[in-house]
């Protein structure tokens, strides 16, 4: 595996296969959201909507995260009235799918994938992001900037806390990857 990483919006054939890939090993083997396909694949219901920002080095994906701008959001189906949980007035999106394959997961990938998923959106106006993160992985997106609203939703055996992350609890994490 050679080159630097590069972290991009997914366009290219190639670049979904592995997405789709990636999103059955992580959504049915470490967090139990979905049962396993014989194929290794996993297709998100949304995919036409959604935009992927994914992390490369090479042909290698090593990780993704998913905006999707268009409602109802996966998490207004998961929680009801979610536009009371949320400050008023804002322009929100949504960001799904993030998975960082686990040999790559020492927070570099992690940190550039939510910097350039935040760039994408605030590109686009969005003011905050609002995700459904894994109740194992909580502390990771406090240290991200995301706050915990509402109750958790998803199943017993695949819990997740509604969080947002507003563009204000965003530009410490940018400014630190632009100092780099």
């Amino acid at each position: 595996m050679s080159g630097s990483l590069r972290v991009k919006v997914a366009t290219e054939d190639w670049e979904y296969d592995e997405i789709h890939r990636l999103n059955h090993h992580t959504f049915t083997a470490e967090i139990p959201q979905h049962p396993p396909q014989p194929s290794g694949v996993l297709k998100d219901r949304f995919h036409e909507e959604n935009k992927y920002i994914i992390a490369l080095r090479g042909s290698h994906l090593m990780g993704m995260v998913v905006l999707r701008d268009r409602r109802p959001f996966s998490l207004d189906q998961k929680l009801r009235d979610l536009d009371s949980y949320l400050p008023p007035g804002l322009k929100v999106c949504e960001l799904r799918l993030l998975a960082v394959a686990k040999p790559h997961r020492s927070g570099r990938v992690l940190r550039a994938l939510v910097a350039h998923l935040w760039h994408v959106a605030s590109s686009q106006g969005f003011e905050a992001a609002v995700i459904s993160a894994t109740t194992t992985q909580l502390q990771l997106y406090r240290r991200l900037g995301f706050l915990p609203f509402g109750p958790l939703v998803g199943s017993t055996e695949a819990p997740f806390q509604p969080m947002i992350l507003t563009r204000e609890r965003a530009a410490p994490l940018m400014l630190a990857l632009e100092q780099r």
